[in-house]
């Protein structure tokens, strides 16, 4: 199994959920659609050559954003990578991805 963890603003939020639960992530015996997410404020800078689709180029952005974790099976983590990318509204989608270990 592992691990998926992202940063989203609010617009986003349940369309990028749907487009992993619908990649098969999520889910958890018999259980789907399961994730937790919590409000947070992120920051970033758009460098020259972006094209952000938040804040300006060269100003530090400041932003309400949730931070969504949900587990997802080894066969299909790739897909659900490509699915977060295909559904994200940032350029650069922040996400991070764990292997947990079964005890």
């Amino acid at each position: 199994m592992y691990k998926m963890c992202y940063f989203v603003p609010e617009s986003h939020l349940e369309s990028t959920k749907t487009a992993l639960f619908e990649s098969g992530a999520g889910r958890i015996g018999d259980y789907d659609c399961c994730a937790w997410q919590c409000k947070g404020q992120g920051q970033f800078r758009p460098l020259d050559g972006s094209r952000p689709f938040l804040g300006q180029v060269g100003e530090v952005e400041r932003v309400e954003e949730f931070r969504v974790e949900l587990v997802c099976a080894d066969e299909l983590i790739r897909a659900a990578v490509q699915a977060l990318k295909a559904s994200h509204p940032y350029e650069e989608p922040a996400y991070e991805v764990f292997r947990m270990e079964e005890l």
